[in-house]
């Protein structure tokens, strides 16, 4: 059963509702009159009863920190897409430049991984090196041999800590990917 928590949900079915019949209302009129529905007075009052029967936040939740995006800095685009696309296997979200003919930033991702590729100076050091945990380390060296890449045959490395697979792009930086293995403790 719905309550007031459900107040922006049931404007925004209404608000399709009366659109179907050919009545329409902004989305700021149909707020106005869910909340006349449940008795407020207005939605800026409404809105603050649903913001007080929110869950509030513990000041050790407040902080959230994400997965670090690595920076690698490369020289040549067209070895750079030719290494982490074409071979690697991962997709160019976007690119950014500050003009015409200026060096390239762009973001790039597989699986959930991201990565930015800089050609500004300023940005990363060459030969940088990044640990990446994954699974399917076999599968994914495989993959990479199965591309017939001529630059790179990466093998399987046996590491104390899991599998590696170990990749270095034109421009000398280094990535693991690591399939980790639990040990059983002594």
């Amino acid at each position: 059963m719905r309550d007031f928590r459900d107040a922006k949900l049931m404007a925004k079915s209404l608000r399709e509702a009366l659109a179907e019949r050919k009545v329409e209302l902004t989305h700021s009129q149909v707020l106005e009159l869910v909340a006349t529905q449940f008795g407020y007075d207005n939605w800026n009052i409404l809105a603050a009863r649903i913001d007080a029967a929110e869950p509030q936040q513990s000041k050790r939740d407040a902080v959230s920190i994400q997965p670090a995006i690595p920076i690698f800095r490369i020289f040549s685009v067209d070895k750079a897409m030719e290494f982490y696309r074409d071979f690697l296997g991962f997709t160019v979200d976007w690119e950014h430049r500050f003009g015409e003919n200026f060096p390239l930033y762009c973001q790039i991702s597989r699986s959930g991984m991201l990565m930015h590729l800089s050609e500004h100076a300023g940005d990363a050091s060459p030969g940088a090196r990044v640990f990446v945990p994954m699974t399917g380390a076999r599968a994914f060296q495989q993959e990479l041999i199965g591309k017939n890449y001529p630059y790179m045959k990466p093998g399987l490395q046996q590491a104390d800590w899991g599998l590696e697979v170990t990749v270095t792009d034109p421009f000398s930086n280094r990535i693991t990917f690591c399939e980790r293995e639990i040990k059983p403790q002594a």
